[in-house]
């Protein structure tokens, strides 16, 4: 298969992901949606600069995440507003601020995995980290996830 269909393929399969990720970097799902589709275009554009065909979905999320950053004058992920967040309070307040509370790198992680369906080592590779990181920094997110729900369920 060439790689303009592969990248097809991806966009296919993972635009909703992509782009649901990015909507709280963004700021709405509208502007992740152009952000979303400008990354592809640009990967169609590129596609001579993808180094392996596995690396595909990782190497888009870095176009995409680059894209949405700069869209927010912003530098990294570190820089995130802590307000961001991967949930829409309405549909679980709770879990929804306990997220909020989440250092920026550990968001991303959990936006990688949950909303963009990436597999450990494409968020290892997406973020330039080992995929030993990935599984020690999601294993932290949920326990403190865990930690801050199951201490409001107990709290009078």
């Amino acid at each position: 298969m060439r790689s303009q269909d592969l990248i097809e393929q991806l966009y296919r399969d993972r635009y909703v992901g992509f782009r649901n990720a990015l909507a709280p970097v963004v700021g709405s799902r509208e502007q992740a949606h152009d952000i979303v589709q400008e990354a592809f275009a640009r990967a169609l554009r590129d596609v001579r600069k993808l180094r392996r065909r596995e690396s595909l979905a990782p190497w888009v999320w870095q176009i995409a995440m680059n894209l949405a950053l700069r869209e927010r004058g912003r530098l990294s992920m570190d820089e995130l507003p802590q307000e961001l967040s991967i949930l829409e309070s309405e549909r679980d307040p709770e879990l929804a601020a306990a997220v909020r509370t989440l250092p920026p790198k550990r968001r991303i992680v959990l936006f990688l995995r949950y909303y963009a369906d990436f597999t450990y080592g494409e968020i290892a590779e997406a973020l330039d980290i080992a995929e030993g990181t990935v599984g020690a920094t999601l294993s932290q997110a949920h326990a403190t996830l865990l930690d801050q729900l199951m201490s409001k369920e107990v709290a009078p």
